[in-house]
């Protein structure tokens, strides 16, 4: 990512700081802590070595900003993340808090040629005749909950066991 050698740990504070920038302006060390759940001697130390790396500007008792390296390694994360619960929500129709907990875990690993295969068919599932059709299985293999269960294939977007 970019040649830079982050933690799942690391990804994970600077997607919050991304986050939290998106939805305020800036990212607070208290409004880090609270949003992930950790103590702050927890964040002081991990916004350390993302300020090492260049890719947060950060002073200890001020607001945490992105560098512009920053917004792209972040962005790159979180684009991650939201299409593979996009993905889980969407088109398996995974409980959001259980999707949620799955995106996170996976975005630190997943290949992006195999992401893109996800949003790929994201997209073919939105563009279905049902519009948004969300996949269930079934005894008979998968139909799209759009039709009804007493349609076990949908006929224009038929998807075989």
């Amino acid at each position: 990512m970019n040649g830079i050698d982050l933690s799942a740990s690391l990804e994970d504070y600077l997607e919050t700081i991304f986050f939290l920038s998106r939805e305020g302006g800036t990212a607070r060390p208290k409004d880090i802590a609270e949003r992930m759940n950790v103590r702050a001697a927890s964040v002081t130390g991990a916004l350390r070595a993302l300020g090492e790396k260049g890719l947060i500007n950060y002073e200890p008792y001020a607001s945490v900003t992105l560098t512009e390296q920053g917004r792209e390694v972040a962005g790159g994360i979180a684009v991650k993340h939201e299409a593979l619960l996009h993905f889980f929500v969407q088109v398996l129709g995974i409980p959001a808090k259980e999707a949620e907990e799955f995106a996170c875990s996976m975005e630190h690993t997943i290949p992006d040629h195999i992401l893109q295969r996800f949003v790929r068919f994201a997209e073919y599932t939105e563009k279905c005749p049902s519009f948004n059709a969300s996949w269930l299985e079934s005894a008979e293999g998968y139909f799209c909950r759009a039709q009804g269960s007493d349609h076990p294939r949908c006929e224009k977007c038929k998807l075989p066991k």
